[in-house]
């Protein structure tokens, strides 16, 4: 429990407001590109593990039943809730180690999991919770305040049941090494 109370002090800090938020959905044109979402969900269902004040969702039209589940929603100010309600999008405060649904067509996670306490579980989490899990992850960065963990390649294409692909990025506000890909 330590190790997540410091994780999300670190994370309410970094969102502060929730107002300061075009560097990072600028970064999600990069990670929607690699995960291949195309923005238009044609009527599926998503659930958005650990989306934050700003999920990518927002951005998509024709969304079937769509969930973002995040621990920290209770932290945000109350107009992210509503907004995410206003869009038929169902603001869940739960840690992505806690979800345990299964339905959805698609599970996304991106720069999530150095964040979390325990990335395996929420790995298997989504991927019981949906039939397509799309991810993008940072990996090959050590450990520091607010990321306790340091993910590889390897752990995440054994945590995901598949091969997934790297990329060093520098662009848009992404720099570094990233893992990406679409596992069903």
């Amino acid at each position: 429990m330590q190790g997540l109370v410091l994780v999300n002090s670190y994370e309410v800090a970094f969102w502060n407001d929730c107002t300061d938020t075009g560097g990072e959905e600028r970064k999600h044109f990069v990670y929607a590109l690699l995960m291949g979402i195309t923005f238009d969900l044609e009527g599926g269902s998503v659930i958005d593990i650990g989306g934050g004040p700003v999920s990518m969702l927002l951005k998509c039209r024709n969304r079937g039943d769509c969930v973002v589940a995040d621990p920290l929603i209770g932290e945000f100010p109350g107009w992210v809730r509503e907004r995410y309600r206003e869009n038929l999008i169902e603001p869940w405060r739960i840690r992505g180690e806690d979800v345990d649904v299964t339905g959805f067509d698609e599970a996304w996670i991106y720069n999530v999991l150095q964040h979390v306490d325990d990335p395996e579980q929420v790995c298997a989490n989504a991927r019981r919770a949906a039939d397509l899990v799309r991810i993008f992850e940072w990996i090959d960065i050590p450990a520091y305040d607010g990321h306790p963990h340091e993910l590889t390649q390897g752990s995440l294409d054994e945590w995901l049941g598949g091969n997934g692909m790297t990329v060093t990025l520098a662009e848009d506000g992404c720099f570094g090494r990233a893992f990406y890909g679409v596992f069903g």
